[in-house]
């Protein structure tokens, strides 16, 4: 008569088991053990700090360390005329008085601007916007380093409001340019000289890309965020 044996599958069972613990406890670092037989705290181990997208940093320093050296204030001037009195133009008044007015049109006090713009090549082109440096007599460039030197326009893009500046330096700090793909909810850093009081930063997300039909700019397309930009941050 052939016997059943029941009972064999539940001991393989916990055989498996067994086996399984005993492995798992082999694969955890054993802690060192001192010269004395003391056993000392196993090594404890820094995570490595996450900066992917579904990560968080608690600072942005090391990314303003790289990016602020590349980013300058902009400071312009332009000279403006303003028509004087009417009656100085008067044909009768001026054959009176004949040289002795002034011109009909006096000098009025110049208008200064002020934005921000990027170095893109340690030569010394800077990538601005064109409203920055629109009908400029002249263009002051200074950088992060307390230096400043004059600029001259390069070339326009009034369509797209972009605009390259050149000054006479080498050797300068560049930011390079990457398409990253831009995606809602990624951090933006915004780097500029806000009201002329100096180099500071702003930070927040994107709230939205490929914005359109806003009315601003013959060609749009726009991202949006919600990092404070001042008066002086364009560029």
């Amino acid at each position: 008569m052939r016997r059943t044996f029941t009972w064999l599958p539940w001991v393989l069972l916990i055989l498996v088991i067994i086996g399984f613990l005993g492995w798992q406890q082999l694969q955890k670092p054993k802690a060192p053990v001192a010269p004395d037989g003391v056993k000392m705290p196993a090594e404890k181990v820094e995570p490595l700090i996450d900066t992917s997208r579904s990560g968080g940093v608690v600072s942005y320093s090391a990314a303003v360390k790289v990016a602020a050296p590349a980013v300058v204030n902009i400071f312009t001037t332009q000279k403006v005329k303003q028509q004087a009195h009417p009656l100085l133009t008067d044909p009768v008044f001026r054959e009176f008085f004949g040289d002795q007015l002034p011109d009909q049109y006096g000098q009025s006090p110049n208008e200064n601007s002020l934005g921000s713009g990027v170095i893109v090549r340690p030569d010394g082109y800077i990538l601005t916007n064109n409203h920055v440096i629109a009908q400029a007599d002249q263009i002051v460039v200074a950088l992060q380093d307390g230096r400043r030197a004059e600029a001259k326009v390069v070339g326009t893009d009034p369509d797209t409001d972009l605009a390259v500046i050149k000054i006479e330096l080498t050797q300068l700090p560049v930011l390079p340019f990457k398409l990253s793909g831009n995606e809602v909810g990624d951090v933006v850093l915004a780097i500029g000289n806000p009201f002329g009081v100096g180099q500071t930063v702003t930070q927040g997300i994107i709230s939205a890309t490929g914005r359109s039909d806003l009315g601003i700019n013959t060609y749009e397309d726009f991202v949006q965020t919600d990092a404070a930009i001042n008066p002086g941050n364009s560029g």
